[in-house]
């Protein structure tokens, strides 16, 4: 497939586009800060780098892609309003050129939780919510955006991101938050997207992906 990622210089994009390129597809880079995707990513992107800023360039980069893949976000708990506005000039330049398919990192508590989530979840999960309120704020005006859109979106909804290894052994629940789901990692979330695709059950969808 000929794939667009954004914030590939992220830990979760970097992920999406080697694994992309392992499997032969074709990538385009769009990212804040060229000089910070790893050399090894920049030279193997048959499409090359593009800087998220230049607008032109952001709508030749998604122009005839099969599709585009998100891993923007905030890098901390301050998340202002980065993911909605970093995602809100991606549906501009996808709605322009007419692509279609979207599948963006957003986090399980944007989705709903389990109803027989065992109680130490439920209390860890209203804990990590109260300290990254802001961060959760943001990615749910995220989410409001992509179903506002006319793109055939999926957000990808992680627990606690870990540096472990591709494992390939994950759950996935659509519109659902897998059960005591505490931790993926990043490389497993990149796994997922990247095999989301082509699921039709996932469009206009939220995926909760947890091990």
């Amino acid at each position: 497939m000929r794939l667009t990622v954004f914030g590939a210089t992220g830990a979760v994009g970097q992920e999406v586009v080697r694994q992309a390129l392992v499997a032969g597809h074709e990538v385009t880079a769009v990212v804040r800060d060229p000089a910070r995707l790893p050399e090894g990513l920049r030279g193997a992107a048959p499409h090359g780098v593009v800087p998220l800023g230049d607008k032109a360039a952001v709508r030749g980069a998604v122009a005839g892609r099969d599709a585009v893949l998100s891993g923007l976000g905030s890098r901390g708990r301050k998340a202002g309003d980065v993911a909605e506005r970093l995602t809100g000039q991606v549906l501009e330049a996808m709605e322009a050129e007419g692509v279609r398919r979207l599948l963006v990192v957003s986090a399980a508590p944007v989705g709903p939780a389990p109803a027989d989530d065992p109680l130490l979840d439920r209390v860890a999960r209203k804990a990590i919510g109260a300290v990254l309120r802001e961060v959760y704020a943001d990615l749910t005006r995220m989410e409001a955006a992509l179903a506002a859109s006319a793109t055939d979106w999926t957000s990808a909804r992680p627990p606690k991101l870990t540096n472990g290894p591709l494992t390939g052994a994950y759950r996935t629940v659509v519109g659902g938050t897998p059960r005591s789901g505490r931790s993926i990692s990043r490389a497993d979330v990149a796994h997922a997207m990247l095999a989301l695709i082509d699921d039709p059950a996932a469009v206009r969808q939220g995926v909760g992906i947890a091990y």
